[in-house]
């Protein structure tokens, strides 16, 4: 596996590491597989948060049974004060299983509101230099949707690490990725598929590793399967075809802008619709020809897109700022039951 330098760290970084969203979904077993394969195929960064449900625990887990010493570990939280921060570290720290963690997030910081207030004396990130001070963190990252928040944060020079979406779809994060490896800030990408968007994962992850700004890329992995196939564009190392390129670009085109990334943070709906599937299914419906199969899936589920109340607190989470409302309408109306 290639490995890069994460920004001005000592730490030397796989270049495909192991994403943590959705390992939540595995039992312990699996999780411990899933480590084992991933350290099997060279992979020696992992990402979580405090967000993910059990990510964090099942990771910690893993992490006793094939090493903790083998991985450079990364996770992060939504608290923006400085004492709900202090309890954050120390509960990751118990999910986690170790008594050091290697870099430590303020995750997605949306708005410079937010961003301004964890940056003061009151903020999260005045407990993360003390924590760093202390040795119980080595590195302080950020994540973001917002170019202007991660602006800001290279800016202030406070962070090791920003962490931003992109692929082949989403390319506007490559002007900061550039102003971050100028400032030898580690660059940390996410979402690296549009959140199962793109279909052709190794291309994918192939298209990001051709920038030589990025320090490392976190594919979400909830299978052994996934670990072999994700980490062989960081081994093999072979470049993109014009094929290859022209497939990307025709998916990337067919996709647009207004899709979902399956983040889950518009969760949870407060009638309970389960909104990354209800787009998930449709997207099989509308662009890849299995109507019949996507019908079905749809009868499964309650409630679905045409039981959505309009209360709109989805759309205030999203951090995309997709119509949501008006998406599962779109999605209602392909069906007639």
């Amino acid at each position: 596996m290639q490995k890069r330098i994460l920004g001005g760290t000592n730490y030397e970084v796989s270049v495909v590491g192991l994403g943590g969203i959705p390992i939540q979904r595995v039992d312990k077993s699996t999780a411990v597989d899933i480590i084992r394969e991933a350290l099997n195929q060279g992979m020696n960064f992992i990402d979580t948060a405090r967000g993910y449900t059990i990510s964090e625990e099942l990771i910690g887990q893993g992490l006793q049974i094939v090493g903790r010493e083998k991985f450079i570990l990364a996770t992060k939280s939504m608290v923006r004060t400085y004492e709900g921060m202090l309890e954050e570290v120390k509960t990751s720290l118990q999910n986690l299983k170790t008594e050091y963690i290697d870099l430590y997030q303020l995750h997605n910081v949306r708005t410079m509101e937010d961003f301004k207030f964890v940056m003061s004396e009151e903020g999260a990130l005045r407990a993360l230099k003390e924590l760093k001070e202390q040795g119980i963190i080595g590195e302080i990252g950020i994540s973001s949707h917002g170019v202007e928040v991660l602006e800001a944060a290279i800016d202030s020079g406070e962070f090791a690490t920003i962490q931003f979406p992109y692929n082949a779809v989403e390319r506007q994060g490559e002007p900061l990725f550039e102003k971050a490896k100028k400032k030898n800030i580690g660059v940390i990408i996410m979402k690296p598929l549009a959140g199962g968007a793109i279909r052709n994962g190794e291309q994918a992850i192939r298209f990001i590793l051709e920038n030589s700004n990025v320090s490392v890329v976190i594919p979400g992995i909830d299978s052994v399967e996934q670990v072999v196939e994700n980490a062989k564009p960081g081994i093999d190392e072979l470049p993109l075809t014009s094929e290859d390129r022209e497939k990307l670009e025709a998916e990337a085109t067919s996709l647009g802008t207004q899709f979902c990334r399956r983040c889950g943070y518009c969760a949870p709906c407060t009638i309970g619709i389960d909104i990354p599937n209800n787009f998930i299914f449709d997207s099989y419906y509308t662009r890849y020809n299995l109507q019949e199969w996507a019908t079905n899936r749809f009868k499964s589920l309650s409630p679905w897109a045409k039981d959505c109340t309009e209360c709109g607190e989805c759309e205030k989470r999203c951090p995309y700022d997709l119509p949501i409302i008006n998406m599962l309408k779109e999605v209602a109306s392909h069906y007639d039951f």
